[in-house]
């Protein structure tokens, strides 16, 4: 008899065949009464496919005491509570590296959206208004500017490495000073103060709630542009939100937000932002060498119960 795997979110059909050859899948979706099937089978999961934004419910996982491992389809894995599964020999994986230069280039592609006001000047072409009005206000060149970035880590460090066609400068804010060339501030809000551009590529979580708060966002200022590429959770929504009605902030770029797939009304009217649905990675080619890896960790996890590539807490396991 095969393994159960419980499948959260949904898995591209190449995913759910390689799961199923080696797995019995059972599809959370399909699941009419959680506490029903988690007192029944929840003894037969050894392993559970997720991603970033689902998860996995502490609750869920207590329901199953033979549980060995989780995948994770994303980079991101916070919804994942890896002190939970340290603590009881879990294995968690996620898909670094795989989404790199998609997730970069989506950062690049909203700084240069929001720089020279693609969507609102598409918009003024699709309305008729070119021929009627003429053209449109002059927009802002991004050669030359000085660009923080909050968070170089693997993905952080391959935005740098793009920007550099920009002629501009890079400096940085993390955790910890890394041996690179770029600045590093130790002190998010003055770098803040001093960049054109500032790009969160930071993990998301308790430790990076809203760390992009009022006073960073402030420090920014009305001529200075917010990029997220990274969660929602990590910048104060209420505060954005209101910087860029009254013209505090003069622009943001977002593919991220707080309570996702909820996004504040109040930024639909505006056009000095750029909204995307949480698609950074969201290419033919980087999903399915994501879903590929998900598939090889939990393979690897049958063959000898180790996982391919493990989040950072559970890399001693």
């Amino acid at each position: 008899m095969k393994p159960g795997l419980l499948q959260i979110g949904s898995v591209t059909q190449r995913m759910m065949d390689r799961l199923s050859t080696e797995f019995t899948v059972h599809q959370l979706s399909e699941i009419a009464d959680l506490t029903t099937f988690l007192a029944e089978q929840g003894s037969s999961i050894t392993a559970v496919a997720t991603n970033g934004h689902d998860g996995l419910k502490p609750q869920m996982m207590a329901g199953m005491p033979n549980l060995g491992a989780v995948a994770c389809n994303g980079v991101g894995y916070d919804a994942v509570d890896t002190a939970a599964c340290v603590a009881r020999g879990i294995k968690v994986s996620h898909t670094p590296n795989v989404l790199n230069d998609d997730v970069a280039n989506t950062a690049i592609l909203l700084l240069l959206a929001t720089s020279r006001e693609l969507v609102f000047n598409d918009a003024y072409v699709r309305a008729g208004r070119w021929a009627k009005e003429g053209s449109t206000p002059l927009t802002r060149s991004v050669e030359g500017k000085t660009f923080g970035i909050l968070g170089l880590g693997r993905i952080g460090e391959r935005i740098a490495e793009k920007l550099a066609m920009f002629n501009g400068t890079v400096v940085y804010h993390s955790r910890n000073k890394k041996d690179v060339a770029y600045r590093y501030y130790d002190s998010l809000t003055k770098m803040a103060q001093d960049v054109d551009y500032l790009i969160v590529i930071t993990p998301g979580g308790a430790a990076t709630d809203k760390l992009v708060n009022r006073e960073v966002i402030e420090a920014l200022g009305p001529q200075g542009t917010l990029i997220n590429v990274a969660r929602g959770s990590v910048v104060d929504e209420p505060e954005l939100v209101s910087a860029l009605t009254d013209g505090r902030l003069g622009w943001a770029g977002l593919d991220v937000f707080e309570k996702e797939p909820q996004v504040p009304a109040a930024l639909f009217g505006l056009d000095n932002v750029t909204l995307l649905p949480h698609v950074a990675s969201a290419t033919v080619e980087t999903r399915q060498a994501m879903g590929d890896l998900v598939c090889d960790n939990l393979s690897q996890f049958l063959k000898d119960g180790t996982i391919l590539t493990p989040v950072p807490e559970c890399a001693h396991l």
